[in-house]
């Protein structure tokens, strides 16, 4: 623009004229200048393409890992258990949406057995009584809630849950129960409850009596009912008991219930069926809970969700029932009951709290379980010893053995359900987000220490449902987190306090509307201004002390005037709305990196809008249908780091039953849209859509089964696997700094994968190279203590990144040779070389920023070794890849410890008193290979000598002499190993390797009388490897000659110890 400017008025200067006129056609040929350019612009952003997609290789990426941090002090929603009846210690469990896991030693170690599985949601699992190393899964838990998993059928498994096989039912999506026949392992029957988001014909009660190879829907009701219990007579197992369960969850609200719900007999196997009705209510039903006596098989227990349901008891194989009580607490979410194995009077009946009858029902008590979480679906009373009880809840697994007085919480498995995450700007960076039902927290990404991330690092910030957990970008200290419907709140890392900061309207007319889980963003622009959603876009200038409103920018939509199953649900309808406190409420915001005031919102009820001046106007921008369902979920909304008008958006349609992916994009904030999903699975309903930080056209998606991502701007997609579990990834984010890919899985905890670099740089002329080299990002040099004292093996460890520097390479083909990477320091001098492969693939190595390791060294780990080689000085250093008949070449940036405040002459003091140490390594290797060479062939001599016909003492004596200085100068060296600890720490290898350890494990300059022992015992050693060169110079030449004379076989040469080493 000045550059219009300066010809417009050179212009007029030459021509003259009236100066009014002249300015006027100046400022309108600068507006068309301005325009001009901002054509210019606007056309170079749609004319901007993505670079093509290379042809990724599937198994490419696996040579990057990711690392589980945890925690795992909160455990995950357990739906099932399965125990071996012969031996207890081995228990089967079943997650909501992290997998299937089995201990064989009573939960002291645990394994994940079904991660390889096309989902990691667990609705049941039985083993058959017959035939224990046979496994049945049913897949998508039962538990209606708004976050629920859904599955694809049932697994089989015949070895104990090493391998499996999809056994069908692909389309019932959750399964509450699986019964397996007491002496047949090939007769199973399966309670399929169906889709919960819609009608769907695959539900019913299935069996197979041919293992799984075919089924048969043996009871079918309607496409809106399926069934969700079982249970089978002990005593006769051709009869069952069936639940069915007629519900509907929408993203509008959830209705519990209807006609179709009821209870079922067969006294066939399922041949035929008949609904029970005496005794029980009448009309509209919801949920119900079965358990069959083992003892007396007469006596069948049901919890009824109805007006008039509760706990329910017969005595007679359910001909007739009577009601015990109105216990049911919560039904939609729970309905489990459980008859003692040994007392039908004890009856315990799940809900948040656990309520425990010891009157056969009528009344219940729920102090009995105390002091672990709540929120209780899945257990199992071990036959043989009612007093050994394994819980599953919300919070994860606990066993008691004293019947639910005291109980052991497994703290040792990763399940968290994260909903979404945050992060700070720390070194290490600490990683916050927000759980099902265990509140929200935050926990280091790595640590300093060598044991990695334990449970207590982890810091909660909240209660309740955690969701969104934002970091003042400013202050670390500064978090801001919710609950579920909406309430915020500021917390104070320091002292742990929180405020209340939820926006409430300004007067009683009017209620705010917001989602279970209800967004929050930090302005990249200014970390005092803060964006919340409701019905409404909150704004706050002041850390959330005052906010703004927006108008409504939702569809205000009437939901109690919206159907559910052909009706509007009323007061009468069971679980009305269970989890679904409002509709219309905005559940994802972006603001523009680029520009203040740009901002994106999407709502639940299916609208995008945007602003381009700070939410003062707002345009609707919904993609209208085929490009996007109408009144689909918007799930995220992603302002692009690189143009202003780019927008990407995922929509998450399951909750209308809609399992397709559905992905989005926009260059022009909304005008017109790109679908970008076309290529992802069907049923990886996305989550999460996110732009890389630093390559324009790298995206990453989260869906219900894994994470994948696109290297040309959504055209394509690759899954990402390598060692990452196939489990929801609802969250995404990348840490700028770092450029860590961190993902926040509703399941399996947190998972980092540490320098994404491989990523930013893969395009296609990367993968046509021969070879290539990556870029390597900064690298600490710390040394790693340990806090902690023996753990045993039932504790939790998360991964730290490994110590060093992380080279990723890449070979197109596979070589003659290994790769070979070669460190250099700014000089030029080699200070490493390192081993690579000669496979293709992408590869990754760790550089741990130390020198080589000395040859002949026994290892870091042993106790009185040679020297490890100390640590480079920080600086930049050069490493060369040399593959495929190339070099590449690429810097590394060696930082030093940020939390040590030490001069650089102090550190090149550390550093060339272990360097000269380091150098002694040879020597003291050499010495004491050469003694122990001396004293074994002397000692070989010696017997030798005494195998004589006439044993020539002369020899014999000449033989002891030397041995005794052989002996005296190896215990000089090495110490006396049978005078114990202080004679070998005071050897001269003791003092060295003591020196080096001591210099070596603190920052700073050594201090004088470490540099007089330095110089003091390289002296000794030097010396004594003079008196052994001696020796072998003086002493065994004579010795040889004394043995030739005596007809002894003499010794052979010896090398002698170089000094100059």
């Amino acid at each position: 623009m000045p550059a219009v400017i300066r010809m417009d008025s050179l212009f007029y200067a030459e021509r003259g004229g009236n100066p009014m006129k002249k300015f006027a056609l100046s400022r309108v040929l600068i507006i068309l200048g301005l325009c001009f350019v901002s054509l210019l612009l606007s056309g170079a952003q749609k004319k901007e393409t993505p670079q093509p997609s290379p042809d990724i290789p599937e198994k490419l990426l696996d040579g990057l890992k990711w690392r589980c941090i945890g925690p795992a002090n909160m455990g995950g929603r357990i739906d099932d258990f399965a125990v071996v009846a012969s031996s207890p210690d081995i228990i089967y469990a079943g997650t909501a949406s992290g997998g299937l896991w089995k201990t064989a030693n009573n939960g002291v170690t645990w394994e994940p057995i079904f991660d390889g599985e096309a989902t990691s949601s667990i609705g049941d699992v039985a083993i058959a009584p017959s035939s224990p190393d046979i496994v049945w899964v049913g897949t998508g838990e039962p538990t209606n809630r708004q976050s629920s998993s859904w599955g694809d059928g049932v697994y089989k498994s015949e070895d104990g849950g090493r391998t499996w096989k999809h056994m069908g039912l692909r389309e019932t999506h959750h399964i509450g129960r699986i019964i397996v026949h007491p002496s047949n392992p090939d007769i199973v029957y399966v309670a399929a409850l169906g889709r919960l988001w819609g009608p769907s014909k695959e539900r019913g009660v299935f069996r197979t009596t041919d293992g799984g190879k075919s089924w048969v829907n043996t009871k079918f009701i309607d496409e809106n009912t399926g069934f969700v219990d079982l249970a089978l007579d002990p005593e006769n197992p051709s009869t069952l008991y069936a639940a069915a369960y007629q519900r509907r969850r929408t993203a509008y609200g959830f209705s519990g219930g209807g006609p179709g719900s009821g209870l079922y007999k067969t006294t066939d196997s399922g041949a035929t069926w008949v609904r029970l009705t005496d005794g029980l209510p009448e009309g509209t039903t919801g949920r119900i809970g079965l358990d069959v006596y083992r003892r007396n098989s007469s006596i069948v227990y049901a919890i009824i969700e109805h007006k008039e349901g509760g706990v329910f008891r017969s005595e007679d194989k359910g001909a007739t029932w009577k009601k015990m009580s109105s216990t049911n607490p919560r039904p939609m979410y729970y309905s489990q009951i459980r008859i003692d194995p040994n007392n039908d009077q004890r009856i315990w009946v799940m809900g948040a709290q656990m309520y425990v009858s010891d009157d056969g029902g009528k009344t219940f008590r729920t102090d009995i379980v105390q002091e672990i979480h709540s929120d209780h679906h899945a257990m199992w009373i071990n036959p043989a010893d009612s007093d050994h009880v394994i819980l599953g809840s919300d919070g994860g697994i606990q066993i008691s053995y004293d019947r639910g007085r005291t109980w052991d919480f497994i703290n040792t498995l990763p399940l968290a359900q994260f909903y979404e995450v945050g992060f700070d700007m720390r070194k290490p960076y600490f990683v916050y987000g927000g759980l099902q039902d265990n509140g929200s927290w935050g926990g280091p990404s790595a640590t300093w220490t060598s044991a990695g991330i334990t449970n207590d690092e982890w810091v909660r910030i909240g209660g309740g449902d955690g969701f969104f957990t934002q970091v003042d970008p400013s202050d670390h200290n500064t978090i801001y987190a919710e609950s579920q419907d909406g309430f915020l709140f500021r917390f104070d890392l320091r002292s742990g306090e929180s405020k209340s900061i939820r926006p409430e309207p300004p007067d009683e007319k009017e209620t705010y509307r917001f989602n279970w889980n209800s967004p929050i963003l930090v302005s990249p622009h200014n970390p005092k201004k803060v964006l919340y959603g409701g019905n409404r876009l909150f704004f706050s200038r002041d850390r959330g002390d005052n906010w703004e409103a927006t108008a409504d920018l939702t569809a205000q939509t009437d939901r109690d005037k919206l159907p559910i199953m052909g009706a509007v649900p009323d007061a009468n309808t069971l679980s009305r709305n269970d989890g679904v406190s409002h509709y219309g409420t905005i559940t994802t915001i972006s603001e523009s990196p680029l520009r203040e005031g740009v901002l994106f919102a999407g709502t639940d009820d299916g609208l995008i809008q945007v602003s381009r001046d700070d939410g003062k106007t707002w345009k609707n921008v919904t993609p209208p249908p085929p490009l996007a369902p109408k009144n689909t979920y918007v799930s995220r909304v992603e302002a692009s780091h690189f143009s202003e008008g780019r927008v990407y958006v995922s929509l998450d349609g399951h909750r209308s039953n809609d399992f397709r992916p559905h992905v989005l994009a926009s260059e022009d904030f909304g005008a017109s849209w790109k679908i970008l999903s076309g290529r992802l699975p069907e049923f990886s309903t996305v989550s999460v859509v996110r732009e890389d930080r630093r390559n324009p056209d790298l995206l990453f998606i989260g869906t219900e089964r894994g994470a994948f991502f696109s290297l040309d701007r959504g055209t394509s997609w690759n899954r990402i696997k390598s060692n990452l579990p196939l489990v929801p990834v609802d969250d995404i984010a990348i840490h700028p700094r770092e450029n860590d890919l961190i993902l926040a899985t509703h399941g399996r905890s947190i998972w980092i994968l540490d320098d994404i670099t491989p990523l930013v740089e893969l395009k296609a002329d990367t993968l046509a190279a021969k070879s290539h080299l990556f870029d390597i990002r900064p690298s600490v040099i710390f040394n790693p203590y340990s806090h902690k004292g023996d753990t045993g093996h039932k504790f939790f460890v998360g991964a730290n990144p490994p110590r060093g520097a992380l080279i990723s390479y890449y070979l197109k083909e596979d070589g003659k040779e290994e790769a070979k990477l070669i460190v250099a320091d700014a000089e030029g001098k080699t200070v490493r070389e390192l081993k690579g492969v000669k496979e293709a693939g992408l590869h990754r190595l760790n550089w741990d920023l130390r020198y080589a390791p000395i040859s002949g060294d026994a290892g870091p780990t042993a106790r009185f070794s040679s020297f490890r080689a100390p640590h480079v000085l920080p600086g930049e250093y050069r490493v060369t890849l040399q593959a495929a008949g190339q070099e590449i070449i690429r810097t590394v940036k060696v930082e030093g410890d940020p939390r040590i405040d030490v001069t650089f002459e102090a550190r090149k003091a550390q550093h060339d008193a272990l360097m000269n140490l380091y150098r002694l390594g040879p020597l003291l290797s050499a010495a004491e290979k050469t003694l122990d060479t001396l004293r074994r062939q002397l000692e070989e001599a010696e017997a030798m000598a005494k195998k004589a016909p006439v044993p020539p003492a002369v020899v014999s004596e000449a033989i002891k002499a030397i041995l005794a200085d052989v002996q005296a100068a190896r215990k000089e060296l090495l110490g006396d190993p049978q005078a114990g600890f202080q004679a070998m720490r005071i050897s001269v290898r003791g003092r060295l390797v003591s020196l080096a350890r001591s210099i070596g494990g603190y920052t700073g300059a050594p201090s004088e009388r470490q540099t007089q022992d330095i110089a003091k015992y390289t002296e000794r050693l030097r010396a004594l490897a003079e008196k052994t060169n001696l020796i072998i110079d003086q002493d065994v030449p004579r010795l040889n000659k004394l043995m030739i004379e005596n007809n002894v076989p003499y010794i052979a040469p010896i090398e002698r110890i170089k000094l100059d080493r």
